[in-house]
């Protein structure tokens, strides 16, 4: 029987580590993508080969750029045998007010967290579709897509049209057996304590900031790294063979409540004074 691929987009570290990590422990032998962080690719890798004993291959993807994420794709279904399950996790998250976009930075946003999912979704289907694959593809996107917060506007746009993208897919590929399914994390410490407490030798950051927010949050604290890969690993899973099209959202009920009842922050965080006009 050959071993089961899984590909991954990004993940050398926060999300994206936490999702290989489940998947490589559920025993998919693993490919992923990195941009910036080599040393904690690396690293992940090496973690992933000792505690698990599979195999993990890791590649340097400048996503943003046209072409670049199906090329990856391609090339690690090629070296590793086979691709069985792929997961857009790869992105930016960029908060602006309205008032403050830039062509350039809504531009850069939409070619990595808009145009590469689709790409990359068309490009891991296909090899799917020419394998005979009954495969599945996993985006990342947020709960974002569905609440709207201040300055979210494109962020939280683009992960809506990656909902909805999927929702087509999914009936595109249907019929081949593929099933295409969105993880719609809410507020996920990327950073432990330990890389926090580092990065603050070199800038002031609030080290409570995870604790203060999980009091706000039902289940009373914030996700996880391995939450996110937990509900990847199940959707990729013969548990979930009868589920296309759906999203799940893993954020502890963080955007049932509505408006929160603590805090009396404002919307925006800053508020310009109106100035009255001539009329």
């Amino acid at each position: 029987m050959a071993n089961r691929v899984a590909v991954v987009t990004g993940a050398s570290r926060g999300i994206g580590k936490g999702i290989a990590m489940a998947l490589a422990k559920s025993g998919y032998d693993i490919g992923f993508s990195y941009r910036s962080a080599r040393e904690e690719a690396l690293k992940l890798k090496e973690r992933i080969q000792e505690q698990t004993g599979r195999r993990c291959e890791i590649w340097y993807a400048e996503l943003e750029k046209p072409g670049t994420g199906p090329e990856f794709v391609e090339k690690a279904a090629q070296e590793l045998g086979g691709l069985d399950v792929f997961v857009n996790n790869a992105g930016m998250t960029r908060f602006e007010s309205i008032l403050d976009l830039t062509e350039d930075g809504v531009n850069n946003l939409i070619a990595l967290d808009m145009k590469n999912y689709i790409f990359c979704t068309q490009a891991a289907a296909r090899i799917m579709v020419r394998n005979h694959t009954r495969g599945s593809i996993i985006q990342i996107t947020s709960t974002r897509a569905e609440r709207a917060y201040p300055m979210d506007g494109i962020y939280g746009g683009v992960k809506a049209a990656i909902t909805r993208m999927s929702e087509s897919a999914a009936l595109d590929l249907a019929p081949y057996g593929i099933r295409v399914n969105c993880v719609a994390p809410g507020a996920v410490a990327v950073r432990s304590k330990e890389e926090l407490m580092e990065m603050a030798k070199h800038k002031p950051i609030p080290l409570d900031f995870w604790d203060r927010l999980g009091c706000r949050i039902p289940l009373e604290r914030v996700g996880t790294p391995e939450d996110v890969g937990n509900a990847v690993v199940f959707l990729a899973s013969k548990q979930a063979e009868y589920i296309t099209g759906a999203t799940i959202r893993v954020d502890g009920g963080l955007i049932l409540p509505g408006m929160p009842e603590v805090g009396s922050e404002g919307w925006g965080g800053k508020r310009k004074e109106n100035t009255e006009s001539g009329n």
